[in-house]
């Protein structure tokens, strides 16, 4: 984990770090199911997805890969000042390769662009979710977020 002592110190970077490896197991996806009602077979019918599935099994969702950012995100940056964090949400997501059930996953983060904020700081961060063994990557995705500092009190 990349550890700033402050936005400053943070800004003053570009390539902020790798997270670990995360497994992508049938257990992971099929929970992922669960919660958002995807349960669409080549997620979550293993035999169904070997049979008659381009990809020889199960893969994950989309959605599951580009949550799964925010883990490397939190793996991978913290700032000791930053008191609570926005998302502004995602300015561009791709997704290049699928994820077989199985694989496991790691993400690499980047500050693309920044600019100082009331009491904190605008940041765009670029993840690249990476599939280990894999050439592309799964996913990339630009994620707004709003990182903020306690304020000075002001005197009376």
């Amino acid at each position: 984990m990349a550890q700033f002592s402050g936005l400053d110190d943070l800004l003053g970077h570009v390539e902020l770090g790798t997270s670990d490896w995360h497994l992508v197991d049938q257990q992971r996806i099929t929970a992922f199911a669960e919660v958002t009602g995807d349960h669409q077979w080549i997620h979550v019918d293993p035999e169904r997805a070997r049979t008659d599935g381009p990809f020889g099994t199960t893969i994950a969702h989309g959605a599951l890969t580009l949550s799964l950012c925010m883990t490397f995100l939190t793996e991978v940056v913290h700032v000791d000042t930053v008191t609570f964090v926005v998302n502004g949400g995602f300015d561009r997501v791709r997704f290049h390769t699928p994820v077989r059930c199985g694989s496991r996953l790691r993400g690499k983060v980047r500050l693309l662009e920044s600019r100082r904020l009331t009491g904190g700081a605008r940041l765009i961060l670029r993840t690249t979710a990476e599939i280990e063994g894999e050439k592309r990557p799964a996913c990339v995705a630009d994620q707004i977020l709003a990182l903020y500092e306690p304020t000075a009190p002001t005197e009376a």
